[in-house]
């Protein structure tokens, strides 16, 4: 009962895990704020969700727009009472290949999109998180933000930053009661999957090799990563902030203990 109206605002939600977090929430009966930039993808999310018995609202924006994302607030606002609950999941792999062969136009897209789309999202959500004393938002991480990931420099880079973002924001909204965290879905079956395959060569032979297995085995169940996102959404988690936690962590462990402050961070350079 935990999310019972609650309003969810989720970015990305149109295809992917971010289609798969809202019918999640939707099932636990919160309002869902349907955000992406697909109308066709928009429509048939909202149908599922409402064929299901759920509630959702479609907002058209692109979440590089800041205007754009603040009137899809508003509209939350206006017809949910709010956003309560944040989840960006909007993310784009940007060029694919060897650095030195990467397009800066299409490089500088993915920042745009990974990053300040993040950054968009929270500081349109975050004014009426603080004036309610009460917020969740759940930034989706990808491969590359805790580890080097070669032929995908663009996509590294800003999840990575984006990872370090969620960590300082987490500290300035502490005492407000917003707690901020990434959380990591794990290998999921998505579009994202395909363009890998499709890359080839420039992506590299592992990649495509891993890629090929999720398309094949679907990847991550969708129920562990929404498992992970209704604990980082719900009131257990209220001593959880600035953390980059994985499904495949032994996250349950959370609930009951006192968080060391270098547990689940970004990797930090120690001095032997």
């Amino acid at each position: 009962m935990e999310f019972t109206d609650k309003g969810v605002l989720i970015t990305g939600a149109g295809r992917g895990i971010g289609k798969r977090l809202a019918l999640g929430f939707a099932e636990a009966g919160a309002r869902i704020g349907l955000l992406a930039r697909s109308k066709a993808e928009l429509d048939l999310a909202r149908l599922e969700i409402e064929h299901a018995g759920g509630n959702a609202l479609r907002l058209r924006a692109d979440v590089r727009d800041h205007e754009q994302v603040r009137a899809a607030v508003d509209r939350m606002t206006v017809n949910f009472g709010g956003v309560h609950i944040l989840i960006c999941a909007a993310a784009m792999h940007g060029p694919i290949g060897p650095f030195v062969e990467n397009r800066p136009k299409l490089w500088a897209e993915a920042v745009e999109v990974n990053l300040v789309g993040v950054m968009h999202a929270c500081q349109a959500v975050l004014p009426q998180m603080i004036e309610r004393r009460s917020g969740k938002i759940i930034v989706l991480s990808g491969g590359g933000a805790d580890f080097p990931r070669p032929n995908f420099s663009a996509y590294a880079a800003s999840k990575a930053g984006m990872v370090r973002f969620v960590e300082t924001l987490a500290e300035e909204v502490r005492d407000h009661n917003v707690q901020v965290n990434v959380m990591g879905p794990g290998d999921s079956y998505t579009h994202m999957t395909d363009e890998i395959i499709r890359a080839g060569r420039g992506a590299g032979h592992r990649e495509v090799e891993q890629a090929q297995h999720i398309r094949l085995t679907g990847g991550a169940p969708p129920e562990r990563q929404i498992q992970l996102a209704k604990f980082l959404a719900s009131n257990r988690s209220n001593h959880v902030s600035g953390k980059f936690i994985d499904i495949a962590d032994d996250w349950k462990r959370l609930e009951r203990m006192n968080m060391n402050p270098e547990l689940f961070t970004l990797r930090r350079v120690v001095k032997v």
